[in-house]
């Protein structure tokens, strides 16, 4: 039984002269009725006859281009105009004359190549139909002919109005598309930069450690293994990162958040950095993109101790209120950064976005005393 709800969606699948052809076989059905015999476009004041053989063919050409007038746009609009011409000249007036405006109309709209071309062609065989069947005597001047033509002019611009907006249109979507992928990529990216960041400092901190401490095993075994649990959270954290670029990935996986502060603070502790972690107030239990934001700004800016300023005394100071979240991290600056890697300041620049866009506010300086501070506003009840 055929779901009648999925109708329109099997419709659009169909081919492009499928959905087309419907107007074609209506014109066509009309034209064969008889009472509506010399009941279409007339111009000039050729006699209206029966039809007859030839009244069929006009018709045909009329008709059946239809089907092709989005496929073959050219094509389509040179037979339905040449069946106009026998029908006209031949005193038929089908029903089927209104074909012309719609292959007119067409084409203005769907012509990709020689579309100046093909319309002044167009224009130019208009001429000399008019002149034959402006016949001497008559009651039709000039006039009709030029409001005949205007309005095939009309149909025209119609097709050519549709072509440019569809292409504004298309313009407008692959920029938000090319933007909303390069907002993507900026998301992966600082994504990318946080963990292994925060993870390969760590284990490039703790291994170096490791070489002064050959003496001492139970020391050198502690640090080792605090280099390889550093390893399984990096590898857990990209894993994590590849499912959501993965558009199949399931819902299970958790982004980091403010939650995870205390597993992150032991982390560094392991690497050798003394931190002081305190935390007021409680987190909300869905604080969405506020937590996430706050999670990342403590994981940066301890990276930066580490990196810069290890052994050093750090306070991490994280406060929930009911509207917002307050961070610091600050160190004293009296560690040493000459054993870890150096950096190209993209972590603080990343952290600063991502806070600004939530509207808060974001300040990364040093401290008057020596050291550096990191503090941050983030609004909480964001959407994530």
């Amino acid at each position: 039984m055929i779901d009648l709800r999925r109708a329109p969606d099997l419709w659009r699948r169909c081919d492009v002269t499928v959905r087309d052809a419907p107007m074609a076989l209506f014109l066509l059905a009309g034209s064969l009725v008889p009472a509506l015999h010399g009941f279409g476009t007339h111009i000039g004041d050729v006699p209206t006859r029966p039809y007859d053989a030839l009244a069929v063919v006009a018709v045909a050409l009329q008709c059946a281009p239809l089907a092709g007038r989005r496929r073959w746009p050219a094509a389509s609009l040179a037979l339905v105009a040449l069946g106009f011409a026998i029908d006209q000249l031949s005193g038929y007036h089908a029903f089927a004359g209104t074909a012309l405006p719609l292959a007119l109309i067409s084409a203005g709209a769907h012509l990709e190549r020689h579309r100046y071309v093909i319309g002044a062609l167009f224009a130019l065989a208009y001429v000399p139909l008019a002149i034959a069947l402006d016949r001497p005597g008559t009651g039709d001047g000039v006039e009709d002919f030029v409001t005949f033509g205007l309005a095939l002019a009309l149909a025209w611009g119609i097709g050519a109005w549709l072509r440019s907006t569809r292409t504004a249109e298309a313009e407008r979507r692959r920029r938000v598309a090319e933007a909303t992928r390069t907002a993507e990529r900026t998301r992966i990216a600082r994504e990318l930069h946080d963990v292994v960041t925060h993870h390969v400092t760590a284990m490039v901190v703790q291994a170096e450690a490791a070489r002064y401490l050959t003496a001492a095993p139970d020391r050198l075994d502690a640090t080792l293994t605090a280099v390889t649990d550093t390893g399984r959270r990096a590898i857990t954290d990209l894993r994590h990162l590849l499912d959501l670029l993965n558009p199949d990935h399931g819902t299970g996986d958790r982004t980091p958040s403010a939650g995870d502060l205390g597993a992150l603070v032991d982390q560094t502790r392991r690497a050798g950095q003394p931190v002081e972690f305190t935390r007021e107030g409680e987190p909300a239990e869905s604080g969405g993109s506020a937590e996430l934001t706050t999670y990342r700004v403590v994981q940066e800016a301890l990276t930066n101790a580490l990196k810069y300023a290890h052994g050093s005394r750090t306070v991490v100071h994280v406060r929930y209120g009911a509207k917002e979240i307050s961070v610091e991290v600050s160190n004293d600056g009296s560690g040493s950064g000459t054993a870890s890697p150096g950096g190209s300041g993209r972590g603080l620049a990343g952290l600063g976005e991502r806070v600004e866009a939530l509207g808060g506010e974001f300040g990364a300086d040093p401290r008057p005393d020596g050291g550096f501070a990191v503090r941050a506003r983030i609004p909480a009840g964001n959407p994530s």
